[in-house]
């Protein structure tokens, strides 16, 4: 199930490596994004501790991403859309 999710994240970090220079606010928002994703993976289908945060919103988050980075970076616009229609394909 996590295969096309890892393939699209190591696309849209080659894509990222090759896409010249990203503000910080997005740099830090795909950080966010990118750690709660391997969060996702390295827990597998485990329910998160108590206090612990959750995926919720992930697709929604990949989504709003894809959108600020459409003008300047038309290359991670279509992976992050691509990433996010991959998480709510699995319902994250």
């Amino acid at each position: 199930m996590d295969s096309n999710l890892k393939t699209s994240l190591k696309s849209l970090h080659a894509n990222l490596a090759n896409a010249g220079p990203v503000d910080e606010e997005l740099q830090e928002l795909l950080r966010q994004l990118n750690g709660d994703i391997q969060a996702l993976l390295e827990r597998g289908a485990e329910q998160p501790a108590p206090g612990e945060s959750t995926t919720y919103g992930l697709a929604e988050r990949s989504q709003e991403l894809s959108a600020k980075f459409a003008a300047k970076h038309p290359t991670l616009e279509s992976g992050l859309r691509e990433l996010g229609t991959i998480l709510s394909n699995m319902g994250i």
